[in-house]
Formats: structure tokens, sequence, C-alpha cells
């Protein structure tokens, strides 16, 4: 048995008591009224800085912060009642802090409950449904009422079993960002080497053996588009899928006819499967393989070069366009890549041989990169699932029955 299950076995033999959130906290909301932003003076905050109630850019002037009636303090708990209903933060500063009525400050009576306690027993899953049961979700935006708050219930076991509680949380939340720093520091340290021996293979630096022309991509291939497609031709349930600038590399939220895609694709410019399309606009340089399946891409924004492979495999090409060969037009108002200026970059080609050694090196290293990206979201998530499992079956008690009214 954990101390945790002894202490709650020996203080609370019978449960533990669920009480309204109005009886052991004071509840304020912040400013209805938008402020008038000052370039410096106090920070203001809203729900947009919950995980990070001083990170703010925002200021109100020491004027203006004299009318507050409520100005949080050390141990307070602020909590959205806006959008994502039941975020909280523990003020840990003695800094005058401001904020918007998409806010909550509540105020605990520290004798009957720890501030931390009181954020770790909202955000649980009883937490949760407390705030759901009277979240207005029909109103714009969603919202609870700074009165419904207070008539949220929570578990309240003794101050010596929620200073257990914090602890064991207090940790693993502590064990969870230390992970996640070094799995971000691990990634990082490998993108910049994938990055630097990307460089050094792609320019051939200190490989004087390797015999290296250099080809303007123009040389190599003309540069080609699909025909265009109205907005008139496609739909937004069912077909070919059709990628946009702004789905490139995504997953497409519009289609075009079979029908409409056997034509084009038989009478006009369409990719080989292989052939590395290349965003000439927004972000322009990012890449994606065509890998053959039906599909069909928006002309000028989407181009590739229909390549000789006996000269330049697609494989080694798309790590050169890594490098960003070409110099974009910027006149306009978001840059372009005009057919122009990828026709005059100008990359080193070897052998093919050499290419395909460059490629094999180039591709192990974007595979642990890859496994990295990937991976991290993915041990993240796993961690704050667990986090979750943990926090909720700590918070779960065994109610001491009581006389409680909604």
């Amino acid at each position: 048995m954990s101390k945790l299950d002894e202490m709650i076995r020996e203080l609370c033999p019978d449960g533990v008591e669920y009480v309204k959130l109005n009886s052991v906290c004071d509840i304020y909301d912040g400013t209805h009224s938008t402020p008038n932003y000052t370039e410096s003076g106090v920070k203001f905050a809203s729900v947009e800085n919950i995980g990070n109630l001083y990170a703010t850019r925002k200021y109100i002037s020491e004027k203006d912060f004299k009318k507050y009636k409520i100005k949080p303090r050390i141990g307070d708990v602020m909590m959205t009642r806006i959008g994502s209903v039941g975020v909280c933060t523990v003020v840990d500063r003695n800094e005058a802090l401001a904020f918007y009525v998409s806010l909550a400050l509540l105020r605990p009576q520290l004798d009957k409950v720890q501030s931390r306690f009181l954020k770790y027993a909202i955000e649980s899953i009883h937490g949760r449904k407390e705030l759901r049961k009277r979240t207005l979700i029909n109103a714009v935006p969603i919202k609870i009422n700074k009165d419904d708050i207070g008539k949220v219930t929570i578990p309240l076991p003794p101050i010596e079993i929620q200073s257990e509680i914090v602890h064991t949380l207090d940790n693993y939340t502590e064990n969870v960002v230390k992970l996640q720093n070094q799995l971000t520091a691990e990634l990082t340290a490998r993108q910049k080497q994938y990055t630097f021996y990307r460089n050094k293979l792609l320019t051939f630096s200190g490989n004087e053996k390797a015999k290296i022309v250099k080809i303007s991509l123009g040389d190599i291939g003309p540069i080609c588009m699909c025909k265009r497609i109205l907005k008139s031709q496609t739909n937004t349930v069912e077909g070919v899928p059709f990628y946009k600038i702004g789905t490139f590399g995504k997953k497409a939220d519009a289609y075009i006819s079979k029908e409409t895609f056997d034509e084009y694709r038989s009478k006009y410019s369409f990719p080989k499967k292989g052939d590395v399309l290349i965003s000439a606009a927004g972000t322009i340089g990012r890449t994606v393989v065509y890998d053959g399946k039906p599909a069909y891409f928006q002309d000028s924004n989407i181009v590739w070069i229909d390549n000789n492979e006996s000269v330049v495999l697609n494989s080694y090409l798309r790590y050169c366009y890594e490098l960003k060969p070409w110099k974009a037009s910027e006149g306009g108002t978001i840059p372009r890549l005009y057919n122009d200026n990828i026709a005059k970059a100008v990359i080193a080609v070897p052998s093919i041989e050499e290419q395909k050694r460059v490629v094999s090196i180039l591709d192990r290293f974007d595979a642990i990169c890859n496994d990295l990206t990937s991976g991290l979201p993915a041990e993240i998530e796993a961690r704050q699932k667990q986090y979750e499992y943990y926090r909720d079956k700590l918070l779960s008690f065994k109610e001491h029955k009581n006389e409680l009214s909604d």
C-alpha cells in the first residue's frame, strides 16, 4: 500500500466530502472592457496566454490598473472561462497583472484548499464534467458564467492528503517537461547534424575525387505544371484530390471529377511517379515526391522538372532543392518562384553512382530525423495521457455524503 493510500485509509475512512468552489474560494472575473493598450506598464493577461500569464506583450497603464478592484496575487488560480473552459495556472509571481474577462480568478482559502490541488482538481475528469454541465455551449464564444463556476464541486480531502497528491503530480509533470526538453534537444542536434552533412555532401566540400559539373536546373529538363483547374470544376465532397498551395503536402480539401482528371492527365503536362513537386508560392521550395496515386495539382503554384534521370536522379534532386538554389521574386504581395527563377538555379551534379551514394547517406539521416520528429509528439502525447490517468486516479475519492444542492 502506498503512503497516499495509507493516509486516505487513516484520515478518510468514510470517504471525502465534495464541496462547491464558492465555499472554499472567492471567485472574480477580469475587466469586461477592452483596455487601451500601451507599449509598457502593467502586463495584461487573457485566455491567449493562460500557459504563461507573464509572457503577454500587451500592457495597460499604471493609471488604468489602479482602477482594478481585484489584483492577482501569489497563490491565486487563474482559469479560462471562455473557449477551452477550465485550463488553470497558479499565480507564482509577486508582480502586477491585469486580466481580461476571458479569465476567472479563484482565490482559495488556503487553510481549506491548496492552490495547486485546486488546479489539479478542476482539470481532473471530475472537474471537467462539473464544468461541462454548467458551460454555455450555445454561446458565442462558449463560456461559463462566474456564478456557475462557484457551483462546481471538487473533492476536499485533508490538507495532508492534498499536499501528497500535489507532490506526486508536480514530480510527474516535472519529469514530463524534462523528457520533452531532452527529446527536443536531441531532435535539434540531429537536425543540425543532418544539415551540416547535407550541405557538405551536396557541395562536395573536401571531396576532390568526385567529378562534379555545375548544371542549371533549366538544362535538366522542362519546368512543368498541370493544366489550370477552375473553381467551378472543383467540389469539397468527392473525386480525385486537388491540391492547392495551402494543402500542398497535407490533406486535400477540394476534388475534381475522375473524368476531368483522366482527360487532363492524358492531354496536358502531368508528373510521373517519383517526380519532385515544388511549391512556387507561399512557403517557397517545399517538396513532395509524387507517389503515382490519382491526384491533381494547382497550376503555377505547384511545379516540377520533367528531368532525365540518366543525368540527375529525382532522389538526388529532392535534396538539392533543400538547399534553395534559386532566387525568388519578391516584388509582389507574396514571394513567388517563377519558372525563370528555377531554370537559372545551378546545382552540383556528380556521376549517377556518386548521386546514389549521397542519397543513401542522406536518406539514413532523413529517416532518423523523421523518426524523431514524428516520435516526439507521440511520446509527449503518451506521457500526457499517462499523467492524466494518474491525476484522475489520484483525485477520484469515495464521496462522504453531505447535503449539497445546485
